[in-house]
């Protein structure tokens, strides 16, 4: 399973990447944290690194790491506007749960 862009997040991205000198793509994938287990965590990718798995999607190249792709395998990410921000909301097919500030989220424990 592939990572995904929608059309406003893939343009958002391309914009960051325009502004930012060395920037090859999107760094994508999750840490241990928070209240339930897992964080997305999404930069920009300077450099391919060994294991990473590369996706690509509405022209931007997506780099996961190998310990993340089980969890974030299928992942939609969207740009969302609300009021006068934005944010990237993250469409996680492996989330079983999320904590109540909806900053971390539990998968089924074979995932990790």
């Amino acid at each position: 399973m592939s990572i995904t862009l929608t059309p406003a997040a893939a343009a958002r991205v391309q914009r960051y990447l325009e502004e930012t000198p060395g920037a090859i793509g999107l760094r994508f994938g999750v840490t241990k944290t928070g209240c339930s287990g897992w964080q997305h965590n999404a930069d920009l990718a300077r450099d391919e690194r060994e294991g990473d798995r590369v996706f690509e999607h509405e022209g931007v190249r997506i780099y996961v790491d190998a310990k993340s792709l089980p969890v974030v395998a299928g992942t939609q990410i969207d740009l969302v506007k609300q009021r006068l921000g934005e944010q990237f909301v993250f469409r996680n097919p492996n989330a079983s749960a999320e904590c109540g500030c909806g900053e971390s989220f539990t998968t089924d424990p074979d995932l990790a």
